[in-house]
């Protein structure tokens, strides 16, 4: 298996372009302010969503393992992506912005 690639959420700013594969209630309860929400399952057949930027474009799930394996399979299809090292957990522990759906304090479930 090749090395997959990562970022450090402290790389990114808080309102980077990420895209953002964990569930709907996971998404609801917290997310990055700058997020886009695809689900890991729904990945495949919503390609043409995946915003298009001159960057590497970073997924980010709650602690790196599904966000990880999107960005396996995504490199494989030819894109350029990055794995958010510690998902969101990792960015709530940083101490990064964060929004939520809800009106109450973000958090990450």
């Amino acid at each position: 298996m090749s090395e997959i690639p990562t970022v450090l959420p402290t790389d990114l700013p808080d309102d980077a372009l990420v895209i953002d594969v964990r569930e709907h209630d996971e998404w609801i309860a917290g997310h990055a302010p700058g997020a886009v929400h695809l689900p890991l399952g729904d990945i495949p057949a919503r390609l043409d969503e995946l915003p298009a930027t001159d960057e590497s474009l970073p997924i980010v799930c709650r602690s790196g393992g599904r966000s990880g394996r999107a960005v396996q399979w995504l490199v494989q299809q030819g894109f350029d992506v990055v794995n958010v090292e510690g998902g969101m957990k990792a960015w709530h522990a940083s101490g990064k912005a964060m929004t939520s759906e809800t009106g109450g304090e973000p958090h990450v479930v």
